[in-house]
């Protein structure tokens, strides 16, 4: 796939100074329009899909011991009886409904369990845990449009902007973007000069990776209170983005594929059904051992799907459109080593080139054992059976990027390609060199 460069925004960016490499932070203020309402106008559909997400997560903090009653409005002391949900999980499906209106989305379903509830949107995903809310939204969308909701709905509950994360990689199709996302340019302008957003949302932009292949945007804000830091479950988050997937892998996800007759209406249990079924076709649900998983099944193709285990979510979605396959996998599980998860999702899409991406804390990163972001390079290789008898994918890291912000947030991507193919040997075919006698 050809990478195409980003545009810049026509409003105020002509002039901007450009985004640096491997790290480096961009920080600036200039003006942008105050209304944005008329903003987010749909694109005409080009053939193409823009796979890859934008990720915002916002984590918040108590200011108060009172939160604003939803259905009456009156102050209401925050005295939480045992089993009752906490904090952002009080927000009510038509406010969430709201946020997501504005980043041009809007839900399909809902997963929860005693730590958090997992939406499936339209485009991609949402989770909600009791003071962070992540949200992932691809193609078109409009996310970081969104914000100024999220805060003020976070205000009616006691609650105020502790940090904030925005990322995505660079977009394949730039061009079908609507505003705020046309450049990083323009994402960072609005973030720094929203007249709700920036008392808060004071933080910096940086770029990850080479500028002219596959890099990672990520805007950190940190108001976090070191003293009073809440333990919200965001010590890691792993990302595997794969593009151009094997070609039998992304058949699997078109919808005709597992329809019983054309001609008959499509009901919620039918997309339930091959949602079902797609998860099975394709060994997603191994991927998740022991989940609780939602998924949706997508008309004429693609597939979402949101898992949790206990506090982490994982998600994953997928686009098989040819010229512009895509798949993604995220989670935030806490483990030693993702080796092994990172091989079985490479493995079960086959992707000629991924981009991985990890942001943790410090103390998080630690933890980790076994890190093919920051291993050697041989070390970092990774190897997956090949679907052939005999045969193997090997994946060569190609570059590698980091960055520590904001004190403790660790930033790492990383590019991989695919080698090609190599036969295996086997010792029936292996022959020690020696003397012949004969």
């Amino acid at each position: 796939m050809a990478f195409t460069e980003e545009t810049h925004s026509t409003s105020s960016s002509d002039n901007e100074v450009p985004a640096t490499v491997g790290g480096t932070a961009t920080h600036f203020h200039p003006a942008v329009p105050e209304d944005d309402n008329n903003s987010g106008q749909e694109r005409d559909y080009t053939g193409m899909f823009e796979g890859p997400e934008k990720t915002l997560e916002v984590v918040f903090r108590r200011v108060s011991d009172e939160y604003t009653d939803a259905s009456t409005g009156d102050l209401t002391p925050m005295q939480t009886p045992p089993n009752t949900k906490l904090g952002l999980r009080n927000l009510t499906r038509e406010q969430l409904d709201r946020i997501c209106a504005r980043a041009r989305c809007t839900i399909l379903s809902c997963i929860s369990n005693q730590y958090l509830d997992a939406y499936v949107l339209s485009e991609s995903s949402l989770f909600v845990y009791p003071y962070m809310l992540v949200l992932k939204t691809c193609g078109t969308t409009t996310l970081l449009r969104c914000i100024a909701t999220l805060i003020d709905l976070g205000r009616t509950l006691g609650l105020e902007i502790d940090w904030v994360g925005y990322s995505r990689k660079n977009f394949n199709f730039p061009g079908d973007q609507s505003f705020p996302h046309q450049s990083f340019h323009q994402e960072l302008d609005y973030l720094y000069s929203h007249r709700n957003l920036c008392e808060r949302l004071d933080g910096s932009g940086y770029t990850l990776g080479p500028v002219t292949g596959d890099h990672w945007f990520v805007f950190v804000a940190d108001q976090t209170l070191r003293s009073k830091a809440l333990d919200c479950d965001t010590d890691r988050v792993l990302n595997i983005m794969m593009f151009d997937i094997d070609e039998q892998v992304a058949e699997l996800f078109y919808y005709n594929r597992y329809q019983e007759s054309d001609d008959e209406p499509i009901a919620e249990n039918d997309m339930k059904r091959i949602a079902a079924a797609q998860t099975k076709a394709a060994g997603i649900d191994s991927l998740c051992p022991g989940a609780l998983i939602d998924s949706a099944a997508f008309e004429p193709c693609g597939y979402s799907m949101n898992a949790v285990l206990f506090r982490s979510y994982s998600t994953m979605h997928i686009t098989p459109e040819a010229g512009s396959s895509y798949a993604s996998f995220e989670t935030n599980q806490k483990v030693s080593s993702y080796k092994s998860l990172i091989s079985n999702v490479i493995r079960t899409f086959r992707p000629k080139r991924f981009v991985m991406t990890l942001m943790a804390d410090e103390g998080g990163l630690q933890q980790i054992t076994e890190n093919p972001l920051t291993d050697n390079a041989s070390a970092a290789k990774i190897v997956v059976p090949f679907e052939k008898s005999g045969m193997k994918c090997s994946y060569k890291r190609a570059s590698t990027a980091s960055i520590k912000v904001e004190e403790d947030c660790c930033c790492l991507m990383g590019n991989w390609v695919l080698e090609e193919p190599s036969k295996q040997s086997s010792s029936a075919t292996q022959r020690a060199r020696g003397i012949s006698i004969s």
